[in-house]
């Protein structure tokens, strides 16, 4: 294997191996920024050695044994709390905490639990919404600081320090290295979905560049809900999270033109939906509701998800049912975005002034202020509706408003479609 081969299988291998090696680490240090500091050093290690002596048959283990060495190294370098270190020094080299480091235990029957204790740390709320993006995707999707920075389009540094803050907020705030239990479960849990899900749909809508999406961050997002899936097994949030995205990710490649333009739902080929995907997801909802969660919010919208995917025309979308889910939401999770959501299905289902006057009740709410999905709703209507001027102006509004550049160009051409059918002699 040539050494850029070899630079590539060690990229590859790291993707898989990083979550699970920095889990078990950071369970054995409780501490997440020195567990992945060792896991780095592991990687070093790695990229020095495996060029010469080849990969080794289980790499998951080598880099566990590389880490612990490196561990047992910088514990005897310490002359800080001596104690705790020659305690740690004496567990790894003793019998039951070599066992845990060495061969193949490296990656012991506890990692399940491991990776499920570091999403709960990675996405604690101590941290801020950015962090907890930042910290998960370094952490449990293995990226690198450039990698998360070009997928948020901030810069490198910006990524850099809320890592490092991150990891300094969780050893300051004492943050223990453990899954929550009790009242303290649920919140906590939410938060996880809540990052998962962010990062989802910064892959599927992209809210600033030049891409309207980026299906890297829609993967990593599916990767690490299926993991949650996997060892959060009963609860039907989790499962409801699961099915959204799966079935959100299926019309994935329907909704770009052939230049990257943004191609809407009711104009999509849906002959080019994924239908693994959907099975997958109809599954996942099947999962939720038989567990007892048909109306958390995530299953909810898997739910209004799953009427788009069943149907196999824009025109057999059954819509009154979408609105209900809608009414559902609204209830569960009562948000301006949610009605907004429900004034476009009335709109479908009714008619679309039964849609705008919904949406016209929304214009002053605080926390649509410089959404852009508004003005676009209301310009869509108002098109619907003849009233092409008021029309136009929205979308042009709503262009004003967004930063992704393939969004802003579909909404100033319909913009420009409204104001050429207003001159026409057929509308005057």
């Amino acid at each position: 294997m040539t050494a850029a081969g070899v630079h590539r299988a060690i990229d590859a291998v790291w993707r898989i191996e990083s979550p699970r090696l920095i889990a078990g680490l950071a369970r054995r240090v409780r501490d997440v920024g020195l567990a992945e500091e060792l896991a780095q050093d592991a990687l070093v290690a790695a990229l020095e050695r495996w060029p010469v002596s080849g990969i080794p048959d289980k790499p998951g283990a080598w880099l566990m044994a590389a880490a612990k060495h490196q561990a047992v190294d910088r514990f005897r370098r310490s002359e800080l709390q001596a104690r705790k270190h020659e305690q740690l020094v004496h567990e790894f080299e003793a019998g039951s905490g070599a066992g845990a480091w060495e061969g193949e235990t490296a990656l012991d029957d506890d990692i399940g639990d491991d990776l499920l204790r570091l999403m709960f740390t990675a996405c604690h709320p101590v941290l801020s919404t950015e962090a907890r993006v930042a910290l998960t995707l370094r952490l449990l999707g293995g990226l690198t600081t450039a990698e998360i920075a070009r997928a948020f389009l901030v810069p490198e540094p910006t990524v850099a320090q809320r890592i490092v803050r991150a990891k300094r907020t969780l050893a300051e705030a004492r943050v223990p290295f453990e899954v929550p239990h009790g009242a303290e479960r649920a919140p906590r849990l939410s938060s996880v979905l809540e990052v998962i899900y962010l990062v989802f749909n910064e892959g599927y809508s992209a809210t600033a560049g030049e891409d309207w999406m980026r299906p890297e961050l829609c993967e990593d997002a599916l990767r690490l809900g299926r993991v949650l899936a996997g060892l959060a097994s009963a609860e039907p949030e989790v499962h409801g999270l699961v099915a959204l995205m799966e079935i959100q990710a299926s019309r994935s490649r329907a909704r770009t033109g052939p230049s990257g333009e943004p191609v809407l739902l009711l104009e999509q080929d849906r002959a080019r939906w994924d239908r693994l995907l959907i099975h997958r997801g109809l599954a996942a909802l099947a999962r939720a509701e038989a567990l007892g969660g048909a109306h958390g919010p995530y299953a909810l919208q898997a739910a209004i998800a799953a009427c788009h995917a069943r149907a196999l025309t824009a025109e057999q979308t059954d819509w009154a049912r979408i609105a209900a889910l809608y009414a559902k939401l609204a209830q569960v999770a009562p948000s301006p975005v949610v009605e907004l959501n429900r004034a476009v299905a009335l709109s479908r289902a009714l008619g679309p002034a039964v849609g705008l006057a919904l949406a016209d009740e929304l214009t002053d709410e605080p926390q649509l202020e410089g959404y852009p999905f508004l003005p676009s709703v209301r310009g869509d209507l108002l098109e619907k509706l003849g009233r092409l001027d008021e029309a136009r102006s929205a979308f042009e509004r709503a262009a004003s408003l967004t930063k992704n550049v393939r969004e802003r160009e579909l909404l100033l051409a319909r913009a420009a479609a409204c104001a050429r059918a207003s001159r026409s002699p057929s509308h005057e």
